[in-house]
């Protein structure tokens, strides 16, 4: 008897006595009927009286559902993956508000995606998928409110569309990105072509300017060059006599070079000859006579005309 007794007080402290984890909540039942709701920490029941049903978990969970085939608006059908973010906020209506409330929430969720995604091309499916899970998040939530369950996040994880949409949608992108380079290799070589214009026709113009301002420069030089040498010969005062000798020193510069075939003797030279024999003094016979044998003739000036050349 008093082993029976033992055991009989050991299962009275356990089915009294109960311990409930952090982030777990617990329904007690007395007599069959919901009596409360157990929080974390120490807690005793009514042996034989009262039912502790199993332990629910408040933290967010999350829960990752197969592909679910679903139409679009143009007729084609997608893949698509969802994942579903949620928490248990209320434990008694979670308990008795649904039977299972995980299969719930995938069962409300692939029923408001198809509604969702039917409204939408392929398109629209793809590059709108903020929209979509706003829109299933809030059908969710306010569906799951009633259960005792907080619906925080809806994610599609992936929207495969059919393999020979896949071929169609790579061969318009290929061709959309093949356009794109034509069109920036294009604008590139226009680019490249207006610049070189440019560069040339910028140094086109700097080259003009610096001719004309070296042109005008050599001009202003050459014009101080005679005004100095003018001006100097003036001050000089020279005499005939040294200006018939300094032409006749120019003289064999004008057959100057081999390739020199023909050169032009002015006129002038007679008179330039005179000079010359005005300087030395009057040409006796004798030198005359000695300059013939040498080769050399006293020019006669052209009659009627003071102006006119002799080619020898």
């Amino acid at each position: 008897m008093l082993l029976v007794l033992i055991i009989f007080v050991v299962i009275v402290l356990v089915r009294s006595v109960r311990i409930i984890p952090q982030a777990r909540a617990g329904v007690v039942e007395r007599l069959g009927k919901y009596q409360r709701t157990l929080n974390p920490g120490l807690t005793i029941l009514i042996p034989f009286v009262d039912r502790l049903l199993p332990l629910l978990d408040l933290r967010e969970q999350v829960v990752s559902f197969p592909p679910q085939p679903v139409i679009t608006e143009d007729n084609l059908v997608v893949s698509i993956d969802t994942v579903v973010y949620f928490q248990v906020t209320d434990p008694r209506a979670a308990t008795y508000e649904i039977a299972n409330y995980i299969q719930a929430v995938e069962q409300l969720t692939t029923t408001t995606l198809r509604n969702v995604v039917g409204g939408l091309n392929l398109e629209e499916a793809l590059t709108s998928r903020d929209q979509i899970n706003g829109q299933l998040r809030g059908v969710l939530d306010e569906a799951t409110g009633r259960w005792g369950i907080r619906v925080s996040r809806v994610e599609l994880k992936a929207i495969d569309p059919p393999l020979s949409i896949q071929d169609s949608m790579e061969k318009q992108m290929r061709a959309e990105r093949d356009r794109r380079a034509a069109i920036l290799t294009a604008e590139g070589t226009k680019q490249s072509q207006i610049l070189t214009a440019e560069g040339e026709r910028q140094s086109a113009i700097l080259k003009a300017e610096g001719d004309a301002k070296a042109a005008i420069l050599r001009a202003d030089g050459e014009s101080q060059a005679i005004q100095k040498v003018f001006g100097a010969i003036h001050k000089g005062n020279p005499t005939q006599k040294l200006l018939a000798y300094q032409y006749l020193q120019t003289l064999p510069k004008l057959a100057d070079g081999s390739s020199n075939k023909l050169w032009i003797i002015p006129s002038e030279v007679g008179e330039a000859l005179k000079g010359i024999g005005n300087v030395l003094g009057k040409v006796s016979p004798d030198s005359a006579e000695a300059g013939a044998e040498a080769g050399f003739e006293a020019p006669e000036p052209p009659s009627g005309s003071s102006g006119g050349s002799h080619s020898a």
